[in-house]
């Protein structure tokens, strides 16, 4: 997806974007009280005076085909940390009721705790699901440890609650081609995503550097295409180029077994699993396993993130009928393993170089009355579309699938900006939002000095501010918005987590809270409780990026450097030397912009909140800030 992007936009936005002030965040009313913390934001919360303490966790659930999930997701959620046993309940004065109520919408709920205990009104499955994760953000941090803590009261606040989303599609995406994460690791993705009441998870299983899923028909997708040579270290996409007899030792791909798996784990937290086979290009993979795909010469190598773009063949041969005998057979086993009724066929960043020189696909132009390569790829793409309607399915591809013409039933998912799904629902077409500028969690979430390397800069106020229905769009034609996490630079699941959290929280209240529930400064002070719970999981998380100085150089006239400071958060304070000692609060405050003393050699910055320090010290080298000014 970033192949284009990482080499035409990298220096660019690192200059225009990292070092900016974050864009202004739509005001909302606060929470009922400090003690509410829940992410993300409820439609209403009431607290009344008191608490509720558990002394164990009877459960009675009025709908029995839902018993044996949300007793497993209590069991597991609830006795480890507390050493009480989950038990279900026939009784109605249980200490946690799950009751019916059909006038509840999809996935919304009610949730009422008083001196009796805990009561969760929904009409869906769902909703007892998302009540349940209300109830658990209600309990003590320590709840989300693995192991029992003692000297802990198991108290929720007496509290009335009423919740329900704002949009149907609540999606976050795992690219696992680039970087391989195994079935355990996506699974643990999934548990992370439900508890902030994410439904989509858009698994990214094919592309030039690897295909991930088994395909029986089609067996040397995964013999040769799942494979290749380690790279470690050092930029993506200045790798050296694979060679003949070098090891090909990472990687791998999952079974159908495996993916029954997820998607039953899935399923048991609300999150439909949505496929994504790349076509027709980012399938370096796809030629190398059947070279007869390709228009001249196919790659030899699965691509370890070396340049290769415009240079080997990555694309499908539109040309070639060959090729959609092959995507037959690709597609009508996914349909068969995924229950979901969308199917992502990618279809973005197509190098169509290839396409222009090639015979078998200028017959194909010539039998098609098509006049250039955009109606050539849309060809394609309507093909490939008819092929997955044959087996049931709705296709869903980025907004390239746009160029040429789209085929009628197509979804868009709206990467390159906005102006795709703007122009794909003008067209009738449902949408989902999913911009570069606010839901690319693969970029840089803070100050880069102190950030392991990417591209480019995505800040959590950024993720927070994103409005998913643009002015003049029907609001119903938006299904709801995406973050993805590309993994070229997330080489480890630790990392995965790292770039996700805290960014997806706040994407999670865009996708499902009330637009005037959100409060930039309210979900700060809500997101430093989440740190707490996520360390208690042993969940990794960005616990400095957000505090970190923004920092913008300017060159003056007489040579020297001005130097401009901010921050995401309004109460951040900034301290700062020039004289190379560490700075703390006692150091230089930053009120405005200074120069640079001309005998300095260094720059150093802390932030500091609340009386507490908080963020990386920064440390800037005087050419480090050279190279920055503008």
């Amino acid at each position: 997806m970033n192949a284009k992007l990482i080499t035409a936009l990298s220096s660019l936005l690192l200059v225009c974007q990292a070092f900016a002030a974050p864009a202004p965040v739509a005001s909302g009313s606060a929470r009922a009280r400090e003690s509410i913390t829940i992410i993300p934001a409820p439609v209403e919360v009431i607290q009344n005076a008191g608490d509720y303490e558990f002394r164990s966790f009877n459960v009675f659930i009025e709908n029995e085909k839902y018993s044996g999930n949300l007793m497993e997701m209590l069991s597991s959620k609830l006795e480890g940390a507390t050493g009480y046993k989950v038990s279900l309940s026939s009784s109605r004065k249980a200490d946690i009721r799950f009751v019916e109520d059909p006038r509840q919408p999809v996935d919304g709920y009610s949730l009422t705790a008083g001196k009796n205990g805990v009561t969760v009104a929904a009409s869906t499955y769902g909703g007892h699901f998302y009540g349940f994760q209300t109830l658990l953000q209600l309990l003590p941090p320590e709840i989300k440890s693995s192991s029992a803590v003692a000297s802990v009261e198991w108290k929720v606040p007496f509290v009335e609650i009423k919740d329900s989303p704002r949009f149907p599609w609540r999606g976050l995406m795992l690219d696992v081609s680039r970087h391989w994460f195994t079935k355990e690791e996506v699974m643990k993705y999934i548990d992370e995503l439900a508890e902030y009441k994410f439904n989509i998870f858009h698994w990214h299983l094919t592309d030039d550097q690897g295909w991930r899923i088994q395909i029986e028909s089609c067996p040397e997708l995964t013999d040769r295409g799942a494979m290749r040579a380690t790279r470690i270290g050092g930029n993506w996409w200045e790798f050296e180029h694979p060679h003949a007899g070098e090891p090909l030792d990472y990687g791998g791909f999952y079974t159908k077994e495996d993916v029954r798996e997820v998607i039953e784990y899935a399923a048991k937290r609300n999150v439909s699993v949505m496929p994504e086979i790349d076509v027709p290009g980012h399938s370096t993979a796809a030629l190398v396993a059947y070279p007869e795909l390709a228009c001249f010469n196919a790659p030899e190598f699965v691509n370890v993130g070396h340049r290769f773009y415009g240079e080997e063949e990555n694309a499908l041969c539109p040309g070639n009928e060959k090729t959609f005998e092959i995507l037959d057979k690709v597609f009508r086993e996914i349909a068969e393993m995924f229950p979901f009724e969308y199917i992502d066929i990618g279809g973005d960043e197509c190098f169509r170089g290839f396409w222009a020189t090639c015979p078998k696909c200028a017959k194909r132009m010539e039998e098609e009355h098509l006049s250039d390569m955009a109606q050539l790829q849309s060809y394609f793409v309507k093909r490939v579309g008819k092929i997955i309607e044959s087996y049931g399915k709705k296709m869903i591809g980025w907004d390239e699938i746009l160029d040429g013409g789209l085929a009628d039933n197509a979804t868009v998912m709206s990467w390159r900006g906005m102006d795709g799904g703007i122009r794909a629902a003008q067209a009738g077409h449902h949408v989902i939002m999913t911009p570069t500028t606010n839901c690319y969690l693969d970029l840089y979430q803070g100050e880069p000095s102190v950030e392991p390397v990417t591209y480019s800069m995505l800040r959590l106020s950024s993720c927070y501010s994103f409005e998913p229905v643009p002015e003049g769009v029907d609001p119903s034609l938006v299904l709801g918005g995406q973050g993805n996490l590309w993994a070229e630079a997330v080489p480890v699941f630790r990392h995965a987590e790292y770039m996700t959290w805290p960014r997806g929280w706040a994407l999670s209240e865009v996708f499902w809270s009330q637009k005037d529930r959100r409060n930039w400064m309210d979900f700060v002070d809500r997101m430093e409780h989440h740190f707490q719970r996520a360390g208690e999981a042993d969940i990794n998380f960005s616990a400095n990026s957000v505090y970190n100085a923004l920092i913008t150089v300017r060159n003056c006239e007489d040579g020297g450097l001005s130097i401009e400071l901010g921050s995401e958060i309004d109460d951040v304070e900034i301290y700062y030397t020039v004289d190379n000692t560490n700075p703390d609060n006692h150091s230089p405050k930053y009120t405005g912009p200074f120069s640079m003393p001309r005998s300095a050699c260094r720059l150093k910055i802390q932030s500091y909140r609340n009386g507490r320090k908080v963020g990386n010290m920064i440390y800037l080298t005087l050419d480090d800030l050279k190279a920055r000014a503008i």
